[in-house]
């Protein structure tokens, strides 16, 4: 049934991408005709392009099947689909227009029309995907993958809430399995018995895909429940021990016929550096002047709210671990550690103000750390800067924390947008901020920048 499903999808996918590179065509030649400039020696009828139209569609539809565009995961980014689709119609168009020339030789074409059918194709592509991906969702939805949970610890429970909270990538979780006597319930979920009973559960239970969230488990346990997995052929999913190593860039090689792994350290350095400050620089100037009238309403609001300065200063750890005030809109009573010290905020935090609690639930309190972007102790996307006591909380208890001070803090971070903010596992953060680090990339700091932005009123960590 499942495949049978998966493959409806894949063929509306296909249907619906060939419409859209026709529609694009079709766009690009009326729009030919109508602009003028510069002129077109002769323009055929359409009917004329009707081969360039079919070797365009079937160009487009084979690079985007080698381009894996209809391998359809569960949850996938719109901007990494909208970085593939673009790339695939580029390539695409390039081999149909080399392939136009050589097939209809007295064919004369205009060529700013293929610009123009470039252009369309992945609007249109991508407007169809988000349709098919919306019924998809939508089916899903209503019938949902019975997800089967190997292990109950906090990495089981994290994947549990994650699942809980995104219904829409068409999971439901059944239970756990877990060895820990006497645990019969986890994250609200009932554990349905010891790793042994894994075949039996997925039988009675009608499991279509396993998750095991045993980071810390013997390589051998690993590869026992794997192989039951397949003998009941479903989908297996195996939450990562070795964090070290993937948040690490890694090719295959080989020593004398013997297989190796070669880590290679890809942290920002000479063109990648000059690049993300030229993004930081621009990004930020251009925040604050836009943003500035934002700025005199949240001042006056805060003026008007409670006694005391616009502003707020607090001393964090950035890049090298050196400390650098950072800049936001005052949240809390003026004195608030007085008399605690430096403290953990929490969700129902007393020393709030009125304003404050509005201005920490939208984040909109971090908006003056653009001033310290511009200034350059801050990036706009970079894992999150920590105060001091906590920093040296953190280095003796968490593995490689301080490696992520490698780089510059950041306003947002791949953790935040993954939900990993407030009172959440700081063990977890890590390891995404190294992935961060490790593995940065332009398009990565887009694709965490736009999710910030959808993100900031409906993130429930944030306080």
């Amino acid at each position: 049934m499942r495949r049978k499903q998966s493959l409806w999808f894949t063929l509306a996918t296909v249907v619906m991408d060939a419409a859209m590179i026709m529609a694009a065509f079709f766009a690009a030649y009326q729009l030919r005709s109508i602009v003028k400039y510069p002129p077109a020696l002769n323009i055929a009828p359409l009917r004329g392009y009707a081969g360039m139209m079919v070797l365009q569609v079937l160009s487009l539809l084979v690079t985007f099947f080698f381009y894996r565009l209809y391998h359809l995961p569960h949850n996938v980014s719109r901007v990494d689909q909208l970085y593939n689709v673009t790339a695939a119609v580029c390539i695409g168009t390039l081999v149909a227009t080399a392939g136009t020339a050589f097939v209809y030789k007295d064919l004369d074409y205009p060529r700013l029309m293929i610009i123009y059918f470039a252009f369309f194709a992945i609007v249109f592509v991508m407007v169809g995907r988000l349709v098919v991906g919306a019924w998809r969702r939508s089916v899903r939805a209503r019938n949902p993958d019975r997800v089967l949970i190997v292990g109950a610890g906090d990495v089981g429970r994290m994947i549990a809430q994650r699942i809980k909270q995104s219904p829409s990538l068409g999971y439901e979780v059944v239970g756990f399995l877990d060895e820990t006597p006497g645990r019969k319930s986890a994250a609200g979920l009932p554990v349905l018995g010891p790793h042994s009973a894994l075949r039996q559960t997925i039988r009675n239970e009608g499991v279509d895909e396993v998750v095991i969230a045993l980071p810390e488990a013997p390589h051998e346990q690993l590869l026992d429940l794997i192989y039951e997995c397949e003998r009941e052929n479903v989908v297996i999913k195996v939450f990562p021990d070795v964090f070290q190593i993937m948040a690490t860039e890694l090719s295959l090689g080989d020593l004398n016929g013997l297989p190796m792994l070669t880590m290679r350290n890809v942290a920002l350095r000479g063109w990648r550096l000059s690049l993300k400050r030229a993004m930081d620089v621009v990004g930020s100037a251009i925040g604050l002047i836009f943003l500035s009238p934002l700025f005199l309403l949240i001042a006056l609001l805060i003026k008007l709210d409670s006694p005391g300065p616009v502003f707020y200063s607090q001393i964090r750890m950035g890049l090298d671990a050196r400390p650098f005030p950072v800049l936001k809109f005052r949240s809390m009573r003026v004195g608030a550690e007085d008399e605690t010290g430096p403290v953990w905020a929490s969700r129902e935090d007393p020393r709030r103000t009125r304003i404050g609690a509005f201005l920490r639930r939208t984040s909109l309190d971090e908006l003056p750390q653009l001033i310290n972007v511009l200034l350059g102790d801050m990036s706009l996307v970079g894992p999150r800067p920590e105060r001091p006591v906590f920093v040296e909380q953190f280095r003796q208890v968490v593995p490689r924390y301080m490696d992520r001070h490698r780089e510059k803090a950041g306003m947002t971070g791949w953790a935040q947008v993954n939900g990993l903010r407030g009172d959440t596992s700081i063990v977890e953060r890590t390891k995404y901020d190294l992935y961060y680090v490790e593995n940065w990339s332009l398009l990565l700091d887009i694709k965490i920048l736009l999710r910030t932005l959808v993100s900031i009123f409906r993130d429930r960590n944030a306080y």
